[in-house]
């Protein structure tokens, strides 16, 4: 995808965010996030925002410090003011990004083109994977996110941050796992063991030892643990062929923090 349509995609989602907290009590619990209401999230989500427009906005060459932090996000929110709060973080990151130069030079922390196309397609899918949570605590679906937006975020979770030393999907004896989109040109195979992941998008000789295949939508969703494999295949027709205790070992263990 292109900077602009991830950029494009934050406006959407950022939006489609909002409205689903504006139609919710902020008590509300997210099902998705068990230990998180609807207030805690908006609160995440609008920090998170803030924080890496900061980068760009000031050309950091290192993370936010600290101080950094307390200037970007400036003093709590009340309840009452928490949605504009998050909605001007929001905008605010739009429009940082929208208008930063190309070449603009920046700290970030997943292999990317440029500091520019990495923060954009980073928040692009902090802010719609939480996009999902907000529905879920509203109890009402949201707008399907759009197949080339899924396909990319799969590809952003298994080969940008699943193959970092810091991630914890290990397995003492070799496991491997396939998973492929039906909407679209994603096919990725995965091989766990004692190291980091192992992610290539080639096709091998040998069947997989679980076979995931689906809409782009539902494996985007399942991989980053907000469906379980019942839902997605209830909902998308996601199908599992192989060992599904590998999903469950994926539940567990591929937090992102």
């Amino acid at each position: 995808m292109e900077i602009s349509a991830h950029i494009d995609a934050l406006r959407l989602e950022g939006v489609l965010l909002a409205e689903a907290a504006d139609r919710t009590d902020l008590a509300a619990p997210v099902p998705t996030c068990p230990e998180w209401r609807l207030g805690d999230l908006l609160r995440h989500v609008g920090r998170i925002h803030r924080w890496a427009a900061a980068h760009p906005a000031k050309g950091l060459r290192a993370p936010l410090d600290p101080a950094g932090e307390h200037e970007a996000f400036g003093p709590r929110p009340s309840d009452a003011a928490l949605l504009d709060w998050f909605r001007e973080g929001h905008a605010a990151l739009v429009t940082t990004l929208a208008e930063a130069p190309a070449d603009v030079e920046c700290w970030s922390f997943l292999p990317a083109p440029s500091p520019l196309a990495f923060w954009a397609r980073r928040q692009a899918h902090e802010t719609a994977v939480h996009r999902f949570d907000a529905d879920a605590a509203a109890g009402k679906p949201g707008p399907a996110v759009d197949p080339a937006l899924a396909l990319d975020g799969i590809d952003e979770l298994l080969r940008g941050f699943m193959v970092r030393g810091r991630a914890k999907v290990h397995s003492d004896t070799p496991r491997t796992v396939r998973v492929r989109t039906t909407d679209g040109p994603g096919s990725w195979h995965l091989t766990i063991t004692r190291e980091p992941l192992a992610v290539t998008t080639e096709e091998q000789p040998e069947p997989a030892d679980l076979t995931i295949s689906g809409p782009a939508r539902e494996l985007y969703l399942l991989l980053w643990n907000r469906l379980t494999a019942e839902q997605a295949e209830q909902a998308g027709q996601a199908e599992l062929s192989g060992d599904r205790d590998l999903l469950g070992l994926w539940r567990e263990t591929a937090a992102i923090r």
